[in-house]
């Protein structure tokens, strides 16, 4: 608290003085004296009380108690309120003084007994003198705010953004600090720190079930805290809090990306600003690169005057480049001059677009592509539209004025060759016209007159109306009423779910499907909160269209529309995108209904051959007059020249940006699907988003929280857009790292090799019988350098039941040559080597550990080591009961990335890293009733296998999960590359 004590009297620094007997309390021969109080009459301020040094005057000086001045400022002020000649004695060597603490502090902002509080003013001279002071940081509760940055970088319309946010905790005890993020919800995260004291605790990716089970535990132990769910119309909000210590630093990073997707002309980068409290240091920059070059960038805050944006905002854009930094001042931050809250509460949007020479734009890096399309100057398609207009009594009063206000906007902006109709529907169905019309201006005028005279009444009847909707669109066209060059499109917009005529979801969605059969698109409008949105989203996409929500809010007709705009100007129908056969792998979406002026096509695939010569792609649609087909053809060697410049380019963008348009859409089809299609789907979608760290609908964020002496973990899950505010899985009560959920090469037990092959939905596994200290070749990468060798531990001694000893892995020894790293784990413990420079931590350790390219992460008996972006490995600690006499503590090691490696990776796990097929056949009776045998033909060789299982330890270190697999003989000859004695390798390094 400012001014600890009521007055404080203290000697300034300074010349020569000589004491009267009118000088103050306190003064003397070394200099004038001062005091500080804080009066009743002027809550917030001190007085400040200063003799001159011929002592035959006292200058009261008012200050605010958040504020301090210069030595040199109050020689300035005194001198100019005293009119004293003799002020010129006062040296005050460049000092500051402060209120509450009038002495100086030598250009500290700390002074005793005052809260920091980041604001600015100014100091009152008798009342009626003005200068400006320095400002203070704030402090709320002890916690001061110093720094926030949002950093965006964007390389061809792929956005990875990062915000991170620094406190420190002023106060005497723990303080809990608080980290709020609102990020929109097209985005995944991909990454979160938490950083105390130099120490960082990361956060991973995990499927969503898996963290569902630890949530329930975690509820049994009083441990939770839930992290994200939905903020408004485009937003999620991600929280998290930690106590930090007094005294303590600690730094919140996230990370979060999105493919920004062109609307109206524009892409949008949408960012909430809102740090409660000025900041010292705040930060917002964009750096953005498009190959096509940026046509127009700009930059807008929704609580800040241009001229004050201006003054704190930098933009430039040339050629390729454009970057934006707004960086406010304290002062600039401030609600008014002299206010401690910040003005900063709002929306911050950075708009920009390419040049556009061609209609069409590739871009191809490390075997993946993506394919821009967005023609410009083409005649807009003529459209046939049906209005489908839910007038239920729900829907009464403002949700009807604004739904009127909207369709009355719409009708000016309907072009002449465009035919409309109105279907209004509540316990029954009516229409405007019994078939389409022209939008001729007595049209128009008429039916602005019908939507004016619409009033609410009744219940809901859905499937007639879009029945009957979809019948007069149906029956235009068969009859020649509409223009054989036009497209048609079902618009509806409801607040309710069904409940008169058929009324369930699924039947309805059956009959409109049918009835559409693939010829045009529905969209689906849902007003407000009280209703099946995820019906509403279901039915538009299985018919080429989207579902929007309309939030009840003063601008609902704005929002509708800003809809209609959007699907306003058809340019293309029935557009296909075509590469050439068996050049493309893993290929999203290529076929679409429609492309509307000012939207873009985005499509991305793999490079079936990375050697490849050229590149050659056809866009086919038809368009207002003829059929168009629009060529692209690359030179690859050109290609790669051209994306030379990469200084804004970050890791594989391209192949990050497949992978979440991949997942974007696998999300979209599997809300439609059923049984084993969905298990797919979802499969599908689960494994990209583990492998790319995305938090998807089916994946969750992992954040382990260190308080009092125990982690306590929390997670964040993405909500979806259904029921609003949608709950969010609390925290959990442990951590473990993140995998794919599929792990096709993995030792564990004794030691059991175990090769999965999702081709196949199978596995194979095999067992190696060596003697304790013989170390194996599990994996050899001349090309990256990259090296694992395991050591073979036994049983302390013979089990009485078994002729055969036991083995298992007891240390592993990983290496990079390249990079000079070195990571021997054992059970004990785990070193690290950076050329010359040693790490060692335990496994009770939390901690993560990045440099130069390697990421090691070590959290309760599981340890994530990866280097760079495609090559990760887990290790799984083992620990068996202290007097358990037979077993040692071993090492489990999985491979749950290796898609970097080269092809001439070898070992005994390195070898199959590569593809290779098997059969199996005669499946029969083996010698135990519970493992069959069968004949299994690979690589050349005819080998009998036995049915069996084994454990996967990753997400359970106890118990483990089964793995079904067929079981290779005699030390997997006939399976692995010669014999296993060829795999023995003199030491671990």
């Amino acid at each position: 608290m400012a001014g600890a004590r009521d007055e404080q009297r203290q000697h300034l620094p300074g010349g020569p003085q000589s004491q009267g007997e009118d000088c103050p309390e306190g003064g003397g021969e070394n200099g004038g004296a001062s005091s500080g109080r804080r009066t009743g009459s002027d809550l917030g301020f001190y007085t400040i009380s200063l003799a001159t040094a011929a002592c035959k005057q006292t200058i009261e000086l008012r200050m605010q108690s958040d504020h301090q001045i210069s030595g040199g400022q109050l020689k300035a002020a005194t001198k100019d309120a005293a009119q004293a000649s003799d002020m010129r004695d006062w040296e005050t060597g460049g000092a500051t003084y402060q209120a509450g603490a009038l002495e100086p502090t030598k250009g500290s902002l700390k002074g005793r007994g005052q809260e920091e509080v980041l604001v600015s003013g100014c100091l009152r001279l008798a009342g009626h003198h003005l200068l400006n002071t320095v400002p203070l940081p704030q402090v709320v509760d002890g916690i001061e705010v110093y720094g926030t940055k949002v950093h965006c970088k964007v390389t061809s319309r792929f956005a990875h953004n990062v915000v991170t946010t620094r406190a420190v905790n002023h106060a005497d005890t723990a303080k809990e600090v608080s980290f709020n993020v609102e990020l929109p919800k097209t985005a995944f995260i991909t990454n979160f720190t938490l950083t105390i004291d130099g120490v960082t605790y990361p956060g991973n990716v995990k499927e969503k079930e898996v963290a569902k089970k630890q949530y329930e535990k975690a509820v049994s132990q009083g441990k939770t805290a839930g992290l994200v769910k939905a903020s408004g119309r485009k937003l999620e909000k991600f929280t998290v809090s930690v106590n930090v210590a007094a005294g303590s630093k600690v730094t919140f990073e996230l990370t979060y990306e999105e493919l920004l997707k062109r609307h109206k002309g524009k892409y949008e980068m949408y960012l909430k600003v809102q740090p409660k409290q000025l900041v010292k240091h705040f930060e917002i920059t964009a750096d953005i690169f498009e190959p096509q070059g940026i046509s127009t960038l700009d930059a807008e805050a929704s609580f800040i005057t241009n001229d004050l944006l201006s003054s704190a905002l930098t933009k430039s854009f040339s050629g390729k480049k454009g970057h934006v930094s707004f960086k406010p001042s304290l002062d600039q931050q401030r609600s008014c001059p002299t206010c401690t809250d910040s003005l900063l509460k709002g929306d911050f949007i950075i708009t920009y677009d390419v040049n556009r020479e061609s209609p069409a734009n590739v871009q191809i890096v490390n075997g993946y592509f993506v394919h821009f399309f967005a023609p410009q100057g083409l005649p807009v398609v003529p459209k046939n539209v049906v209005f489908v207009i839910d007038v239920s009594g729900s829907m009464h009063g403002r949700k009807m004025e604004q739904t009127k206000d909207a369709l009355l906007k719409i009708l000016e902006d309907v072009k002449e060759d465009d035919y409309l109709n109105f279907i209004l529907f509540s316990g029954g169905v009516t229409t405007w016209k019994d078939t389409l019309v022209q939008a001729t201006p007595e049209n128009i005028q008429e039916a602005r007159k019908f939507v004016m005279n619409i009033r609410d009444q009744g219940m809901t009847n859905i499937n007639d109306a879009l029945l009957k909707g979809i019948s007069m669109l149906n029956k235009a066209r068969e009859e020649y009423r509409v223009l054989e060059r036009s497209t048609s499109i079902v618009i509806m917009l409801t607040d309710g779910d069904a409940n008169v005529g058929e009324s369930r979801p699924e039947k309805i969605q059956e009959n409109v499907r049918n009835a559409i059969g693939g010829k045009f698109p529905l969209y689906n409008l849902g007003f407000g909160n009280n209703l099946n949105y995820n019906f509403l989203e279901r039915m538009a996409l299985e018919n080429h269209g989207l579902a929007r929500r309309i939030y009840e809010d003063s601008d609902a007709n704005v929002q509708l529309q800003g809809f209609y705009e959007e699907v306003a100007n058809p340019l293309l129908t029935d557009v296909e995108v075509e590469y050439p056969e068996n050049a493309i792998l893993d290929l999203t979406q290529n076929s679409y209904q429609h492309f509307y002026d000012g939207s873009e096509i985005v499509v991305a695939g793999r490079l079936a051959d990375e050697d490849m010569n050229s590149f050659k792609a056809d866009v086919k649609g038809h368009g207002a007059i003829n059929d168009l087909t629009f060529t692209e053809e690359l030179d690859m060697k050109e290609m790669e020249k051209a994306l030379k410049e990469r200084d804004y380019i970050f890791g594989n963008y391209i192949e990050r940006l497949w992978a979440y348009l991949t997942i974007e859409q696998l999300l979209e089809k599997r809300k439609n699907a059923h049984g084993e299609e969905k298990e797919n789907l979802t499969a599908q979608t689960l494994d990209l988003s583990l492998k790319y760290h995305f938090v998807t609908p089916l994946t969750s964020m992992v954040v382990t929280k260190p308080e009092d002496n125990e982690n306590k973990t929390a997670i964040a899950d993405k909500p979806g857009e259904g029921p609003v505010d949608a709950e969010v899985i609390p925290s959990m009560a442990y951590l473990t790292n993140s995998q794919p959920p599929q792990t096709p090469y993995y030792v564990d037990g004794d030691p059991h090799f175990i090769i999965q092959v999702p081709e196949k939905d199978d596995a194979i596994c095999f067992n190696i019988d060596e003697e304790p200290g013989t170390v194996l070749r599990l994996i050899q990468d001349p090309v990256t350098g990259l090296t694992v060798n395991g050591q073979i531990t036994g049983e302390k001694r013979s089990s009485l039941d078994s002729q055969t000893r036991k083995t298992y892995f007891g240390k592993l020894g990983i290496a990079n040559a390249q990079m000079d790293f070195q990571i021997e784990v054992t059970p004990e413990r785990i070193t690290l080597w950076h050329g010359a420079a040693q790490s060692t931590f335990s496994w009770l350790d939390t901690v993560m550990v990045t440099q130069d390219g390697l990421s090691v992460t070590i959290d309760r008996k599981n340890m994530v080591v990866s280097f760079g972006d495609g090559v990760t490995f887990v290790v799984v600690l083992h620990q068996v009961w202290k007097k358990q006499p037979i077993h040692h503590d071993f090492l489990g090691f999985y491979v749950v990335d290796s898609h970097r490696m080269s092809a001439q990776t070898h070992g005994l796990l390195g070898q199959f890293f590569h593809p290779f097929d098997f059969k199996v056949s005669d499946v029969h009776p083996g010698s135990d009733p519970t493992k069959p045998d069968a004949t299994m033909v690979v690589k050349n060789h005819r080998l009998t296998v036995t049915r069996g299982s084994q454990k996967d330890y990753r997400k359970d270190v106890s118990a483990g999960t089964k793995v079904a697999c067929w079981f290779v003989h005699n030390n997997g000859q006939g399976l692995i590359d010669g014999v296993h004695s060829d795999y023995i390798v003199p030491s671990l390094f």
